[in-house]
């Protein structure tokens, strides 16, 4: 099977929603990660239902599946990076969080989308592990709900430094959970070669049953710092081969938030470098 292959909208963020989807049709993706955040189909503005119907109709006419994500930094709270969380003290906080994650949800399922992403957020200091691990499962709670009523997966993200880091912290969550079928796992291949015991190539293989989502970009062991393809460490051929060949059959996003300054032209340097990582001399199936 083939990769399907899309870039996230964290990495636009200097161009408009429209023209952003154009750019990426007229490079030949697949479909978009869509983050909700106040210069990208703000989640918070007025008319959503509206705005979001225009968005889908745009999606549809130029052929781009989608997925939702939920990183935007500010969305919440002006002052603090991806504040509140689901972990925060402040139950008010919380509970802001989950009804944005529910309001994402409802977004997803009127754009089509095939999942919705989202990661738990630092543990709060004088915080137990115990305790935040509890916070996360009760703020969840509704938005799985809501992903279940939807038919719209909820696709949480091990996270560098974050309580959820790890495929193992994503097991231990779905185990707390009393593992509901309505979440899985989005898997960041950079954040695998980061910070997993297995290399990225292991780490999907052992994902797959579980794979919603899947955000990739090149990476250094150690170090949380998201890459242009070649910047980093990472064999990507073999990475791509166990992709196409585990069954996932969602969108596969190239995640550069950091670098919208130069957007278009790495999108375009990025799916060129996919496309050749992915050809048939690389023993994967070709895009």
């Amino acid at each position: 099977m083939s990769l399907r292959l899309g870039y996230g909208t964290n990495g636009l963020t200097d161009l408009r929603l429209d023209d952003a989807l154009g750019l990426l049709a007229d490079l030949g993706y697949d479909g978009v990660g869509l983050t909700l955040d106040h210069m990208h189909l703000d989640p918070l503005a007025p008319d959503l239902a509206a705005r979001t119907r225009q968005v889908a109709r745009r999606l549809t006419g130029l052929g781009l599946g989608v997925t939702v994500e939920t990183g935007a930094r500010y969305v919440l709270d002006p002052r603090r990076k991806h504040g509140p969380s689901l972990l925060d003290p402040d139950p008010e906080a919380r509970a802001a969080r989950t009804a944005l994650l529910v309001r994402a949800v409802e977004v997803a399922a009127d754009l089509g989308a095939h999942a919705v992403h989202c990661f738990s957020g630092l543990t709060p200091p004088d915080t137990t592990t115990d305790t935040a691990w509890q916070r996360l499962a009760d703020a969840l709670a509704p938005v799985l709900d809501a992903s279940d009523r939807a038919g719209v997966p909820l696709a949480v993200e091990p996270e560098p430094g974050h309580l959820l880091a790890t495929l193992a912290d994503f097991h231990h969550l779905r185990t707390l959970l009393g593992d509901p079928g309505s979440l899985g796992l989005t898997l960041d291949i950079g954040h695998c070669q980061c910070l997993e015991p297995a290399p990225p190539v292991d780490c999907v293989k052992e994902a797959a049953p579980w794979l919603r989502h899947v955000q990739i970009e090149d990476m250094r062991r150690g170090v949380h710092e998201h890459l242009p393809f070649g910047d980093g460490e990472i064999d990507f051929p073999p990475v791509l081969e166990a992709l196409a060949s585990s069954g996932y059959d969602g969108l596969t996003v190239v995640e550069l938030p950091r670098h919208s300054h130069a957007g278009p032209e790495l999108a375009r340097s990025s799916i060129d470098f996919l496309r050749r990582a992915t050809g048939p001399t690389n023993g994967a199936a070709p895009c």
